[in-house]
């Protein structure tokens, strides 16, 4: 059943882009002008509230079989204070901020839906904090979202270096086991992201990454245009190379959700002794809240603050 669901997605979903695919070279063509003057009124030494950045990501998987593959993404880093439309379906700055307990700006690294369709397997959030004229990367957000239930855990990691239980079931073909080592720099000119999972028993076996430059200006050409079909690009290969490990006889594990209902609170045990702290159940708040894009459950202790929200229909 869950085979014909993705089937119909993914007509319904081609069907939806290629209509607006018709439409957008004269939806293009409207903005330039007011742009064209809206760019001319910035003055030199202020910043682009959207920065572009191309790149590439990179996935290597060392067990049971070795399996590599790259492919270039564009990016859009997005100033959640000054940009002109807030980006749906992520965290308002204000938010990040009482999350991250930051008082500086907050940027939002991720691809913008195109032609109907939205892909993000990650969205980070960069927090600063600033003391007079000093601004400081303090805390990161990760935005994880799996394909293709659209399930999503955010979390909070420190970028400099930081272990983070697994806690979400990214991949048909990875177990629960084990943690994100994740790191990230202060983006710039150069913007780089790693990931790598430590399975207890395979080891450090799996890593990604994203290294991407910025782009000289945002104003350059149309956004719409710049991130046509970009998300699906990112689908393509990501089942692309699901049918080729499934044809390497990796074996398929399925969601935790039918088999191990409590995955997430086995994640957060598993976070907190990562954490060595080993917090009571006291000194943790659960809450549960209903919304629009499904149900969230929402973690925070003294180590680590996590959100889930759970699969969209029909996978739900």
């Amino acid at each position: 059943m869950e085979l014909f669901y993705l089937v119909c997605s993914i007509v319904s979903t081609s069907f939806t882009s290629l209509l607006l695919s018709l439409i957008l070279p004269f939806h293009a063509l409207l903005p330039r002008r007011g742009s064209s003057r809206a760019a001319s009124s910035v003055s030199n030494d202020e910043a682009e509230p959207i920065s572009l950045y191309e790149g590439t990501v990179w996935h290597q998987r060392r067990h049971p079989v070795n399996h590599s593959f790259h492919y270039r993404v564009r990016y859009a880093l997005i100033d959640l204070d000054r940009a002109p439309h807030a980006p749906r379906d992520h965290l308002s700055p204000h938010e990040a901020r009482q999350i991250t307990h930051t008082n500086g700006p907050i940027l939002l690294l991720t691809i913008p839906p195109s032609v109907g369709y939205e892909q993000n397997p990650l969205s980070v959030y960069y927090c600063y904090s600033v003391e007079g004229s000093t601004r400081r990367l303090m805390k990161c957000i990760a935005e994880v979202t799996n394909t293709p239930w659209g399930e999503r855990v955010s979390f909070v990691f420190n970028p400099h270096s930081d272990l983070v239980a697994k806690a979400l079931h990214v991949s048909p073909f990875m177990d629960m086991h084990g943690s994100w080592n994740i790191k990230a720099n202060d983006p710039g000119e150069n913007l780089t992201i790693s990931i790598s999972v430590h399975h207890p028993d395979h080891g450090n076996y799996f890593t990604a990454s994203l290294k991407a430059k910025r782009l000289c200006s945002s104003t350059e050409s149309d956004h719409a245009v710049f991130f046509w079909l970009m998300p699906h690009k990112v689908a393509v290969w990501i089942y692309w190379h699901a049918v080729k490990l499934w044809w390497k006889n990796v074996r398929f594990v399925q969601h935790p959700k039918y088999s191990d209902p409590t995955y997430r609170e086995e994640a957060l045990i598993r976070d907190n002794k990562l954490q060595c702290c080993g917090l009571s159940d006291d000194n943790r708040h659960l809450q549960q809240r209903g919304s629009d894009q499904g149900c969230l459950a929402e973690v925070s202790s003294e180590n680590r603050w996590f959100r889930w929200r759970d699969a969209k229909w029909p996978w739900s």
